[in-house]
């Protein structure tokens, strides 16, 4: 009887195997079916934007660094991994993850031939974002937003305006306790963003928080080279499936 049970069971568990990789294949023929941009968009992670960098990475840039515990906005306690004498550090495996997901992000639209804007507001790190926007062929705003430039474009311009397709933000605050303007803009016009968001910032209007240091020169010029290289590798995968004409 035993031996019956284990022969049945052995033989449901093989049927199951069986469905389960017909189930498979079948799914993998009607991906491949699909447009290329299509099977790009739903690959978890085509750009492998994985490997442009590691936790270690996060920590020698300083990104793990807050401000002190007394500025610490309630909305930001969920990626906090603890503090060090009066200031905030972050959990870095949390800023590793959505790190990723954003540079995943930043990939798909300039893949798309999508508009990216990049901003910063701290005048000491505006000429690093506005020549890192020059070397991926994107675009940067540094200086004080006027406020309707998203908006009310077609005023402000003179002209209907394509807006930018996704917005990075550097920082997400114009000084210590006022959010960026753009970032409400951005959202009432539902144009994605990204935003580095610190430990005295409000991640909630941000479509892809990362949650890290936003004042060391170290982490300003990682994240710079990071987005950098993300958007290179979308631009690059465009290009090459337009030649192969299977875009």
């Amino acid at each position: 009887m035993l031996k019956r049970i284990t022969k049945t069971a052995y033989t449901n568990v093989r049927k199951l195997c069986i469905t389960t990789t017909t189930q498979q294949q079948i799914q993998e023929e009607i991906v491949k079916q699909e447009p290329m941009s299509v099977q790009v968009l739903k690959h978890p992670d085509y750009f492998n934007v994985h490997n442009l960098f590691t936790v270690k990475d996060l920590f020698d840039a300083r990104v793990h660094f807050g401000h002190k515990e007394g500025s610490l906005d309630e909305r930001m306690i969920p990626y906090i991994y603890g503090s060090r004498l009066g200031h905030i550090i972050f959990d870095l495996d949390q800023t590793a993850e959505y790190l990723r997901k954003a540079l995943n992000i930043a990939a798909h639209v300039a893949y798309r031939d999508g508009i990216i804007l990049f901003f910063q507001r701290g005048a000491q790190h505006v000429h690093l974002v506005e020549k890192t926007a020059i070397e991926c062929g994107e675009f940067a705003h540094t200086r004080f937003w006027r406020g309707g430039i998203f908006t009310n474009s077609t005023k402000q311009f003179g002209s209907i305006t394509r807006l930018p397709d996704l917005c990075i933000f550097f920082n997400t605050l114009n000084n210590v306790l006022i959010q960026h303007t753009a970032i409400r803009d951005s959202a009432k016009m539902l144009i994605a963003t990204i935003g580095i968001v610190d430990s005295n910032c409000n991640p909630n209007l941000v479509t892809y928080p990362v949650p890290g240091n936003d004042d060391s020169t170290a982490s300003i010029e990682l994240y710079c080279k990071l987005f950098k290289n993300a958007i290179l590798r979308g631009k690059q995968k465009r290009k090459e499936h337009l030649e192969q004409n299977i875009y």
